[in-house]
């Protein structure tokens, strides 16, 4: 429920914060806007001029004259700004806990979390409630934010929500009726104090569940099965080693209940988008929809841009795009999806992550590691002398040089295992740039 009373704060102006601000304006309210960066590296600022009360180029003493912040979850909690708005005492929201307030009741929450495959997951997820014909949206931590719908409305009957650790990190009451956690590896270990800190806010999601709702769980998963007796949602666990859990792979059959589909008739590639499908699949079951219309569905649902995206072939060479994977665990699917070694490109913006870990993997499973960005040193030292290696700090000339390397047949797959902060914008920004690389050099050998 809304309260036009209530001074709210927004702090950063990235998507969700603006989203959130025109939401509040919708509603009746007067947020006041606040951002870091000066005003001309934000594209929207002369329009947030126009409707808003805003400041650039730092956080004021005004923040605190406000009851509520919501903050953007790209801004780490023990900044100053933060710190000094909890010793004010003022309530700190993320723009996901906000809409969650504000939502009309008849609209059912998925909310789907973990460290690898949450796009994927809530993209099938969203998919299948769409070809049955359901009024759905899908926003968070993937395409448009939570708050740029009409959530406040009747009429909706299910919200797919992506959400991240940071998303979590600030929600107060939020309590979907599925939540789904795919797996807790390493990651954003720049951000946490440690893996088991980071651990408790992805366990968030399930805090302010009821005995109602349903948590969704990797029953192979050591770091979960340690971390979830507390849980007071229905807890239904899939598995690719388990016959007793509520969806599992019996060798090449996904069986849930009484429907059961075949991993060929999946179109994604690898053991870890098998268990997406039936963490998807046991998110449709919670909401008691047809399992039948659900299995067809996910027959139909082809990868994401990004995410062991085929893109082309030249001279029988294959190229995949796997740019968000942008850490060790995700990295290690990528290697274990392909029948025969693969030619790797790897490198960029450093998490703190212990890539010795992917030793193992890379020496099973790669014929070359191509490095470049800036972990590109750190990498060696992990692999120095265990693996082929060659450091090569421009990215197309890296791209290059693994199709100048390659035979008829192989695979070369983009699988940084980094952030891309480095070099790009984004993941994307570092996916798009990676095809079109493929593009052009298929282009110059079709010109010789």
């Amino acid at each position: 429920m809304f309260d036009s009373s209530v001074k709210y704060g927004i702090l950063g102006l990235a998507r969700s914060g603006i989203a959130a601000a025109y939401k509040i304006k919708e509603l009746g309210g007067k947020p006041f806007l606040s951002e870091k960066k000066d005003k001309e590296k934000i594209p929207e600022a002369a329009q947030l001029l126009t409707d808003f009360d805003c400041e650039f180029g730092g956080h004021t003493d005004r923040l605190l004259q406000q009851d509520v912040w919501i903050v953007s979850p790209g801004i780490p909690l023990n900044t100053p700004i933060i710190q000094k708005g909890i010793a004010a005492g003022i309530r700190l929201i993320s723009e996901i806990e906000f809409g969650y307030q504000i939502k009309a009741s008849d609209s059912k929450i998925i909310a789907v979390t973990g460290s690898n495959g949450k796009s994927t997951t809530a993209s099938m997820i969203y998919h299948i409630l769409k070809a049955m014909g359901t009024k759905c949206i899908l926003a968070g931590n993937i395409g448009a934010a939570f708050c740029s719908f009409p959530i406040h409305k009747p009429g909706l009957q299910y919200i797919v929500l992506e959400i991240s650790s940071f998303q979590l990190d600030l929600i107060q009451s939020f309590a979907p009726h599925v939540a789904v956690l795919l797996n807790l590896t390493p990651d954003h270990l720049d951000r946490y104090a440690n893996f088991d800190e980071y651990c408790q806010s992805k366990l968030r999601i399930f805090q302010y569940q009821s005995s109602s709702d349903f948590a969704i769980l990797d029953q192979d998963s050591v770091e979960i099965s340690k971390r979830d007796r507390a849980l007071v949602a229905n807890k239904l666990y899939f598995s690719s080693q388990s016959k007793a859990a509520a969806a599992y792979l019996d060798g090449k059959f996904i069986r849930i209940k009484d429907t059961k589909l075949s991993i060929y008739e999946l179109k994604l590639k690898g053991l870890h988008n098998q268990l997406n499908a039936m963490a998807a699949l046991l998110s449709i079951q919670a909401l008691g929809l047809d399992m039948k219309a659900a299995v067809k569905a996910v027959k139909e649902f082809t990868a994401l841009p990004h995410r062991l995206e085929y893109v082309d072939s030249i001279n029988g060479v294959a190229f995949f795009n796997d740019s968000k994977a942008t850490n060790t665990d995700s990295t290690l699917n990528a290697l274990q999806s392909f029948d025969r070694p693969i030619r790797i490109i790897m490198g960029g913006s450093d998490k703190g992550e212990d890539f010795s870990l992917l030793t193992t993997a890379l020496k099973k499973h790669a014929i070359k590691v191509y490095i470049t960005g800036d972990t590109k040193y750190i990498m060696q030292q992990a692999w120095l002398g265990k693996l082929p290696l060659q450091i090569i700090d421009d990215f197309e000339e890296c791209v290059r040089q693994a199709f100048a390397d390659a035979t008829m047949g192989d695979n070369i797959v983009l699988s940084p295992a980094c952030a891309s902060f480095d070099h790009f914008q984004n993941f994307e920004h570092r996916g798009e740039t990676f095809k079109a690389i493929v593009r052009k050099m298929k282009r110059e050998k079709e010109q010789t």
